[in-house]
């Protein structure tokens, strides 16, 4: 697989080998535009509010260019992208946003990385735009990010040689979730889609239904231990692991506290405690995976969920961009990517264990 693009650096007027980061002055999107910056790789921050776009550069991002484009705006788009090696998005709700920039990446012929947790948006996703990229011979990867793209990675690695399983859980232990406004923006729409239902991956297919979630056990790694969880709360797993893997059931767990932050409305946002701009939340993936009478299990941990976000989704576009990428069109993190090798690169940002 190659792409038309690759990682480089520009000039102060150009834009050769740039990435852009549409919804760069957001949450998420400020710890991308700091991980780009971070590996040297040109970056182009992009956006509907002009004066925040300015604002995030004149914060020691000066070598920066801006670029506003409005989702509604096919042609601002097509400006924003103009000359770039990729697209980033980090605007959310994708709802809104993922099939305008995917569109205008598509048009540009570059990779297209999101960091999408709604499950209706990564679905949509896979069922809109599948044909349209393969055609374009556009690597499309949704979900890229700590709900679906590490889940999915996890699940890939734990699969090994297997391309079919029983079962897949992905369980998610975090110390306290403290959610964006973008994160409560993103699960108003996605209830509002659902109409207050819930969903799971049962029987081979996305089921919405309206039973009351119900509490379990898990036994996580050390030194989590046991914990209280949400059965099937479920995440962007659910739409990315089904979509490489021949499984009838995925079922996604989250821990009764960082469930209940979710659900507080007077839960504050993120709060930076260290010098990279991170909260002092930790959290613990683990991921079981069975075939038969054989598990398989595989284990990341790190500290928070958004800034971990980052690493994830630049290192995905800088395998795109240097052809180490599995296929084009729309597929999600495992698919694309050697999930193990790809786990290891982040060893500065995860403690990851793919031996048990």
């Amino acid at each position: 697989m190659s792409t038309k693009s690759t990682v480089g650096t520009r000039g102060a007027t150009g834009a050769t080998g740039a990435v852009v980061v549409y919804g760069a002055t957001g949450h998420t999107g400020r710890f991308i535009v700091a991980e780009l910056r971070r590996r040297g790789i040109a970056t182009i921050v992009s956006g509907r509010s002009a004066d925040r776009l300015e604002a995030l550069a004149a914060e020691g991002a000066a070598d920066v260019l801006v670029r506003p484009a409005a989702v509604d705006d096919p042609a601002s788009l097509d400006r924003a992208l103009a000359g770039a090696a990729a697209v980033i998005n980090a605007a959310g709700p994708f709802a809104t946003t993922g099939g305008p920039v995917v569109e205008a990446a598509l048009r540009a012929g570059i990779p297209y990385v999101d960091v999408a947790a709604e499950i209706e948006a990564n679905a949509a996703m896979f069922a809109d735009r599948a044909e349209a990229a393969r055609k374009a011979e556009v690597p499309v990867v949704p979900a890229m990010a700590f709900y679906g793209g590490l889940g999915d990675l996890l699940v890939g690695a734990a699969m090994g040689e297997w391309t079919a399983a029983d079962e897949v859980h992905v369980a998610y232990g975090l110390s306290s979730w403290q959610p964006t406004e973008g994160t409560r923006v993103a699960g108003e729409v996605s209830h509002e889609r659902r109409g207050g239902r819930r969903v799971r991956f049962a029987d081979g297919a996305l089921q919405y239904h309206e039973d009351e979630p119900a509490e379990q056990e898990w036994l996580f790694p050390e030194p989590l231990g046991r914990r209280t969880v949400i059965a099937e709360f479920s995440m962007a797993d659910v739409v990315t692991v089904p979509s490489h893997v021949a499984v009838p059931l995925v079922r996604t767990y989250m821990a009764v506290e960082a469930a209940r932050d979710l659900a507080g409305a007077d839960t504050p946002a993120p709060e930076a405690v260290d010098e990279l701009g991170r909260s002092d939340q930790t959290f613990v993936v683990d991921v079981l995976v069975r075939a038969g009478g054989v598990r398989r299990r595989a284990t990341a941990r790190g500290r928070d969920i958004y800034a971990v976000t980052a690493p994830l989704a630049v290192e995905a576009v800088e395998r795109l961009l240097s052809g180490r990428a599995r296929t084009t069109g729309v597929a999600s993190a495992a698919a694309m990517f050697d999930a193990p090798d790809f786990l290891r690169a982040l060893a500065p940002y995860l403690s990851v264990d793919l031996s048990h």
